[in-house]
């Protein structure tokens, strides 16, 4: 007995089926990166699944129990642990495949990551930013100034009220005292 050729009962192989079997043994880095998360995601739902299993979990507390539904809830658990432990595994050989397409790489600073549109004439730019610099250090001294003198002005508010303050207090008392 003899079995089928993949790409189906007498049809000769596609021509992208070299090509497929290429791209499925090299996989880049992108693409490890999504199935890395999706595996995160699995284990935090596996994870949730085992804590709900040991929440409704009866402890054995003198209490019987059936002994059918707690070997269900046990092996349920322990088939729940076991996949946590291949996406464990599958999340590590992820980890160090990117890590060994990454090696050869060089840091790249992330001010070149940052897009940005240059206009037309760049050296105008410099002059434009030191301008701007400019321009805006002055803004923030002003601002510091006009500050200083706020907070002047409200020293001097406040004494004045304090002042007046003290006047109508020595009003009320006297007054107090004509009576």
């Amino acid at each position: 007995m003899s079995t089928p050729p993949l790409g189906g009962a007498g049809m000769p192989p596609g021509p992208f089926s070299g090509t497929q079997a290429q791209a499925a043994r090299e996989v880049n880095t992108a693409s490890l990166c999504r199935i890395g998360q999706e595996t995160v995601q699995d284990i935090v739902f596996r994870t949730m699944e085992i804590f709900q299993l040991l929440r409704n979990m009866q402890l054995p507390n003198g209490v019987t129990y059936h002994t059918a539904t707690y070997q269900d809830r046990l092996a349920k658990l322990q088939e729940h642990l076991r996949q946590l432990s291949i996406l464990f595994r599958k999340l590590r050989l992820v980890y160090d495949k990117c890590n060994e397409n990454c090696a050869g790489l060089d840091p790249v600073p992330i001010e070149q990551l940052i897009p940005y549109v240059e206009e037309d004439g760049s050296k105008h730019d410099d002059r434009g930013a030191a301008s701007q610099l400019r321009f805006a250090s002055e803004e923030r001294r002003e601002i510091m100034e006009v500050n200083k003198k706020l907070k002047q002005k409200n020293q001097q508010l406040k004494q004045i009220m304090d002042q007046l303050r003290n006047l109508i207090w020595d009003i009320n008392a006297m007054l107090a005292m004509r009576n």
